[in-house]
């Protein structure tokens, strides 16, 4: 008997140049962002508030499974 093993089908999806823009944007405000956190700058506090705020400026669809 062969060990047979479920397929997995994944969809093919792919993001608008848009979309795409959108993700690098985030991901780059939220790198100097939280520098400004490291360096002090900023409190916790604010670095939490700054990061909702640019989740919906940005509108990532990666923000789900983001921390």
């Amino acid at each position: 008997m062969i060990d047979e093993k479920p397929e997995i089908g994944y969809e093919n999806k792919t993001f608008p140049q848009e979309q795409l823009q959108r993700e690098v944007n985030y991901a780059r405000a939220q790198r100097m962002l939280k520098s400004m956190l490291e360096n002090g700058l900023i409190s916790l506090s604010e670095f939490n508030k700054i990061t909702a705020l640019n989740r919906q400026s940005f509108s990532p669809a990666l923000a789900q499974i983001m921390p």
